[in-house]
């Protein structure tokens, strides 16, 4: 513990804007075949370093198969809380869950990031018999604690009990237990995010283990048995207030982004598809007077397409849906990014009015059908994924792998790991970086990436910023 903030924690996004640039990302790689253990990539991103754009150190995992998905960080800037006394924690370990094993690693990143090494293995046990759910999934660092959501309730296949978010201990990693008190209607989870000062949570719906582990069901998707719920939360009193439907065919609602500035009442949340047009979809939720309210506020149409460039689950359609698995909001709340894995785009919208997102800058890379290559000449697998935003705003990076098995899916001619960055102009627009290209080890793909001291999807901000809003 240090005897003072750290100083990656910022009160307000403003002063967040004016850190210091990145110098080291973080990126977990998964061996889809489990052939090798998982592992963390620590990349050099600092500009004019002889190993700009390179994997520089590794931290192999202790198991075979655990499918690392999303991470997070043991801290942050949400300790600055001043209704918690953890303002003195470090910004230090690494929170990698399993979501196939629900084993969780914890990597020490100190005492500097090319020496990161494993702290501590919490074994799926402890996760069982503390909570009762399986496939751990988002981790947020709140004030007080480390949170963690969950795909899987109890059971083998994770169907025992619905499933939700636990708490550990930011200090020790032990396991506390359940967060949820009355959840109410939730019956499945994703993401989920708050507004610390406002005192609410909302999470998201994807799908329970029988719907995502092996692939993706057409028939469960084409009956509109994923997720389609917005779930809104007491905070403090740990408890659902309300629920919102998004409709039925709006399938796979993931990603939930607040905005950061607590003054702030709205966020946005990405919709992967629309079964009656297989468009994507991106909707803004809003309080008023007490209560919730979402509506649908930019879509993204799907692709003709020849059948000969198509995967077989998608042959009979003659299309290709844009399939929005990520979004992200840079920290000044202006900026929305927008991952279509399926047609291989990132979108770039200005959402200075949240309910009017206008279209700002767009570049393509991938794709399932277009399969556009890098300019720097060489192939890019798949399509944007997980994407990752600078604290400036001024640099997006993007990695490539979905999910191992819908992976398998939808480009079944494999997806080898690789991850980009694209320069953003502070008026708008994005142009793909051709010097900054990361290249992975053999047999591994690339899931989500964070940022060193921070990023725009870690950080939870207990003061307001100060300037015009």
């Amino acid at each position: 513990m240090s005897l003072r903030p750290d100083p990656t924690f910022h009160a307000s996004p403003a002063l967040a804007m004016q850190a210091p640039p990145e110098e080291y990302a973080y990126t977990v790689m998964l061996s889809p075949d489990a052939s090798q253990p998982d592992a963390l990539a620590v990349i050099d991103v600092k500009p004019g370093s002889p190993t700009y754009s390179q994997v520089v150190h590794t931290v192999p995992m202790t198991h075979r198969g655990d499918e690392l998905h999303h991470f997070g960080w043991n801290a942050c800037s949400s300790a600055l809380s001043p209704l918690t006394g953890h303002a003195f924690l470090e910004r230090r370990f690494l929170i990698i869950p399993g979501m196939r094993s629900s084993r969780i690693y914890i990597v020490d990143t100190k005492p500097h990031p090319t020496q990161a090494a494993i702290h501590r293995v919490i074994e799926p046990d402890e996760i069982f018999r503390k909570t009762g759910y399986s496939r751990p999934h988002t981790v947020h660092c709140g004030p007080e604690g480390i949170y963690v959501s969950t795909l899987g309730g109890g059971g083998h296949d994770g169907t025992d009990g619905a499933p939700g978010i636990f708490i550990m201990d930011c200090e020790t990693f032990d396991v506390l237990g359940r967060w949820e008190i009355d959840r109410g209607p939730q019956d499945k989870h994703y993401d989920f995010w708050w507004n610390l000062p406002r005192d609410y949570m909302v999470s998201s719906e994807w799908a329970l283990p029988p719907q995502f582990e092996n692939g993706l069901v057409p028939e469960d998707l084409l009956s509109n048995r994923y997720g389609h719920r917005l779930h809104f939360w007491d905070l403090r009193a740990r408890r659902n207030v309300q629920t919102i439907d998004l409709g039925a065919q709006h399938q796979m609602a993931l990603e939930v982004r607040p905005a950061h500035d607590p003054v702030r009442e709205y966020g946005f949340v990405g919709v992967v598809v629309d079964t009656t047009n297989l468009e994507g979809s991106i909707w803004t939720w809003w309080r008023e007077d007490g209560q919730f309210h979402v509506e649908k506020t930019a879509t993204i149409p799907a692709e003709p397409a020849a059948a000969d460039l198509l995967p077989p689950l998608l042959q009979a359609f003659g299309a290709v849906p844009p399939l929005v698995t990520d979004i992200d909001l840079s920290l000044d709340d202006r900026f929305l990014y927008v991952s279509c894995w399926g047609t291989g785009e990132m979108r770039q919208y200005d959402v200075t009015d949240p309910r009017k997102p206008k279209l700002t800058g767009s570049v393509h890379l991938g794709g399932i059908a277009r399969r556009t290559p890098h300019p720097n000449g060489k192939a890019f697998a798949a399509g944007p994924q997980m994407v990752e935003i600078s604290r400036d705003g001024r640099r997006v990076y993007w990695s490539n792998s979905l999910y191992s098995s819908w992976d398998n899916q939808f480009y079944p001619d494999g997806v080898p790991g690789a991850q980009v960055m694209a320069h953003a102009d502070p008026d708008g627009g994005l142009t793909l970086a051709d010097d900054f290209w990361v290249e992975f080890p053999a047999g591994y793909r690339a899931h989500q990436i964070r940022l060193e001291g921070g990023d725009c999807s870690t950080d939870s901000f207990c003061y307001p910023s100060v300037g015009p809003r």
